[in-house]
């Protein structure tokens, strides 16, 4: 069988990757297939589970697939390591989808390579169940995000701190470039390699840096400007990515690796879930700043090819990097002005919202509860009720909303447009940390139905479904203490 892969990064040197193959699973069974997303891909939607659990588990390879693992190193909670790379994950090749638009497909959990450190290369169900659930959510919420084409169990056991069952994740991603690929070149002082690798980011992601006066300069632009726009968007949604290291930050700017990653529901600006982000390094109120750190080791490895005089070099990309800061702010503002109800701009806005948040922040009142309530007592202040309800006091928001009601006058929207402007800017659902451990428990156990219906629920996440009322609240307080953890 051929399915059409393409094979553009394979087409570099060598020492950018390993060729290695898929390790073949005893018993592969299909647990779910996006067959949206195969359709998108021009793949055959109607694909049996037999064929799906064989190519996908990797037992069987299309006849035009040429499987590498890929090389890169990265910053991990702060710390350089020169090596990393696949060590899991196997890209079968790259697909160009119905629009034209080349995109990776990779198994997760697939075995060994040469960059697997003595690990053993494998997933267990669970995490790869999660990574799928929640690039799903933030496809739906309309996140850049790899997306998730299948899940298949492979039929024997992972060893972590228990006895799991086995899977593996097929990843779609516009690629799976990462600022640590710059690093693992950079940190060998492979000058053509980082040439022969920025002429390759210009021609996959960025082709209109190919003309500008500096291409490595204007591709520091782009890709600082794209992820300003993605960490703005996990902030407008409570999201907290948990494990922000260079090796996790896409060139593309998609969201990418979900490994101890969560949504919040009380709001505070500390939130941490990573079991192992013990100094809150990549908290939600972190996530800017780090993204701008992770920005700068890019920028280090890109200063050969900016300019030859290294002062002027460090001057250029330091503007850049310091303009993210700005491109932040301007992209989150923007959002949190929709998220109120906002059309046009106002001096006071970011007050506004500011103190909105603080009131949030002492009350400990639900992120997305919050503004879906404020969704609705936009329409009518009757609803004022349903919002008082997840604060202390009615007095806690009462000054906020009087503040709020005035500065609504001032916006040119109708009730009606306004109603639809915070619709679309306000998750009803979003994947509650407590219904994603019940799903996953389910569906280790071989019970996929919470999943499905979790699944189904999130996939509209801005529609208000009645019947799905129970999925819209926060866990109860005695699971104040979550933590997630990597699945490695």
């Amino acid at each position: 069988m051929k399915l059409g892969f393409e094979h553009t990064y394979a087409t570099l040197p060598p020492r950018f990757y390993a060729r290695v193959e898929p390790a073949k699973v005893t018993a592969p069974e299909t647990v779910i297939f996006n067959r949206e997303l195969a359709a998108e891909l021009r793949f055959d939607p109607n694909m049996d589970d037999r064929q799906v659990a064989a190519l996908f588990s990797g037992n069987e390879l299309a006849e035009d697939s040429t499987p590498i693992a890929m090389a890169y190193a990265g910053h991990q909670f702060g710390g350089f390591v020169p090596q990393l790379g696949d060590g899991r994950a196997i890209l079968l090749g790259e697909i160009r989808d119905n629009r034209g638009i080349l995109r990776d497909v990779q198994l997760k959990g697939s075995g060994r390579t040469p960059f697997s450190r003595g690990g053993d290369g494998r997933a267990a169900i669970g995490p790869m169940l999660r990574e799928y659930l929640i690039s799903e959510a933030m496809h739906a919420l309309r996140i850049p995000t790899t997306r998730s084409l299948a899940v298949v169990t492979t039929g024997e056991q992972v060893y972590r701190t228990e006895i799991l069952p086995g899977a593996v994740l097929t990843r779609v991603a516009a690629s799976h470039l990462r600022v640590g690929t710059f690093q693992y070149f950079a940190a060998r002082g492979d000058q053509e390699a980082l040439k022969e690798l920025l002429d390759y980011v210009i021609n996959r992601h960025y082709p209109e840096a190919r003309n500008a006066d500096v291409p490595a300069l204007a591709v520091l632009k782009a890709i600082t400007a794209r992820q300003a726009a993605l960490i703005a968007d996990w902030m407008r949604v409570g999201f907290i990515h948990g494990v922000m290291n260079t090796d996790n930050m896409a060139l593309s700017g998609e969201t990418i690796d979900y490994g101890p990653c969560a949504f919040m529901d009380r709001y505070d600006p500390q939130t941490v879930f990573s079991s192992i982000d013990l100094g809150g390094r990549y908290s939600y109120t972190n996530q800017p700043g780090i993204a701008q750190w992770n920005l700068a080791r890019l920028a280090e490895t890109l200063l050969p090819l900016i300019d030859t005089d290294e002062a002027k070099s460090v001057e250029l990309a330091t503007g850049v990097i310091e303009g993210f800061v700005e491109q932040f702010e301007t992209a989150f503002l923007a959002h949190m002005r929709r998220k109120i109800g906002l059309v046009s701009a106002e001096d006071g806005d970011a007050d506004l919202i500011s103190l909105l948040l603080a009131a949030m922040q002492k009350a400990q009142a639900d992120f997305t509860l919050t503004f879906s309530a404020l969704s609705r007592a936009a329409e009518t202040q009757s609803a004022d009720a349903a919002l008082h309800e997840l604060f202390a006091t009615s007095a806690d928001v009462d000054g906020w909303l009087q503040a709020w009601r005035a500065r609504l006058v001032l916006d040119p929207q109708s009730p009606a447009e306004r109603a639809e402007t915070m619709r679309l800017a306000n998750p009803e659902f979003v994947p509650r940390n407590h219904r994603v451990e019940a799903a996953l428990q389910a569906a280790t156990a071989g019970d996929m139905q919470p999943f499905n219906r979790l699944l189904a629920i999130i996939q509209r996440p801005y529609d208000r479904q009645p019947d799905a009322a129970e999925y819209t609240q926060p866990a109860p307080a005695s699971d104040e203490k979550y933590k997630t953890f990597c699945g490695t």
